[in-house]
C-alpha cells in the first residue's frame, strides 16, 4: 500500500461520562463516511483527563484491554472498514489497582491487534499511572505504524527506536492545553524530520476546570512540513499521504543509515 487516508477525530470530551464520549466519538467516525483507512481519537477520550476533577474514579472507569470500548468500537470498525486508534484508561487484569494510559488498535477488519502503555509519563500522572515499557509496531492497512502519547513525544529516543523498527506513521495522541501549541507543533514537525517518517498529532479541544485544550491536530510528511491542520474547534479533519515519500526523503539524506550507534552507548554512559 503506498497510500494512507487518516482521520484526526479532534474530538472534546465529557468529564467522567463514557457513554456521552463513545456515542461522541461514534458520530466522528460516522462523518468520514468510511472513506478513511484509520482514526485517531485524543489521549483518554472517554473519560476526560483532569486529574484534580476525576480523582479516584480513575480506578472505576477504567477497564481492561480488549474490553467493552475496544468491542463496541471494533463494531464500528468492521462497518466501515476502519481502522481506531484511541487511548483510555486500563486496568491490568492481572494486578488489581494497577492503572495505565493505554493506547489500543483495532485494524480496518475490526479485529483488535494489540496495544501500548504509555512508557514517559508527564509527573502528575505517576500518582495513577504505571509507566509501560515496551514500543510495539502495529500493521494498519499494510502499513507499519508505531503510537506515541502526548509527553512521549519529547523523547527523540522512543521515535527513532520506531523508526528503526519499520514505523512509517507514528500517532500521537494527546492532551495539551493552549499556550503549549509550540511544543505540538515544534516536536511533531522535529519527530517525523528526523526520522523521515509521518507523524500524526491528535490533540483534544474543550476545557476542563478552567484549563482549555488547544487543539491544533496535524499530519506532518518526512520532510517535517505540515500537510493537515486542524483549529482549536472540534473536528474530523482528514488528508491522504504518500509512503513513497518516506524513501524519496531518505534517499536524499541518508540519515538513519549515518548513525554511529557504537559512540551513542559511550554517551550515554557519561550522562
Amino acid at each position: 500500500m503506498t497510500e494512507l487516508t487518516i482521520a484526526i477525530a479532534q474530538m472534546d470530551s465529557k468529564i467522567l461520562d463514557k457513554e456521552y464520549n463513545l456515542q461522541k466519538a461514534e458520530a466522528l467516525l460516522d462523518q468520514t463516511e468510511g472513506k478513511a483507512d484509520v482514526i485517531c481519537y485524543p489521549e483518554l477520550f472517554t473519560t476526560g483527563y483532569n486529574f484534580d476533577l476525576i480523582g479516584d474514579a480513575f480506578y472505576e472507569l477504567a477497564e481492561t484491554i480488549p474490553g467493552p470500548t475496544v468491542e463496541r468500537l471494533a463494531n464500528k470498525a468492521r462497518t466501515y472498514g476502519t481502522a481506531i486508534i484511541g487511548t483510555i484508561v486500563e486496568k491490568d487484569g492481572n494486578q488489581e489497582g494497577v492503572l495505565y494510559d493505554t493506547t489500543f488498535v483495532i485494524n480496518e477488519k475490526g479485529e483488535y491487534i494489540g496495544k501500548y502503555r504509555k512508557a514517559h509519563l508527564y509527573p502528575t500522572e505517576h500518582q495513577y499511572f504505571r509507566s509501560g515499557s515496551d514500543f510495539p509496531i502495529f500493521e494498519i492497512c499494510g502499513v507499519k505504524t508505531g503510537i506515541a502519547i502526548c509527553y512521549d513525544h519529547a523523547f527523540g529516543e522512543m521515535f527513532r527506536v520506531l523508526a528503526l523498527k519499520g514505523a512509517q506513521v507514528i500517532f500521537i495522541p494527546s492532551v495539551i492545553p493552549k499556550d503549549f501549541e509550540y511544543l505540538l507543533d515544534l516536536r511533531t514537525r522535529a519527530r517525523a524530520q528526523d526520522n523521515q517518517i509521518f507523524t500524526v498529532a491528535v490533540n483534544r479541544v474543550g476545557s476542563e476546570a478552567g484549563i482549555v485544550y488547544c487543539g491544533n491536530s496535524k499530519i506532518v510528511n518526512p520532510r517535517g512540513d505540515v500537510i493537515c491542520e486542524a483549529g482549536d474547534e472540534e473536528e474530523v479533519a482528514t488528508a491522504t499521504i504518500d509512503l513513497c515519500e518516506i524513501a524519496r526523503e531518505r534517499k536524499q539524506e541518508m540519515s538513519l543509515r549515518s548513525r554511529r550507534p557504537e559512540l551513542y552507548g559511550i554517551l550515554a554512559q557519561q550522562a
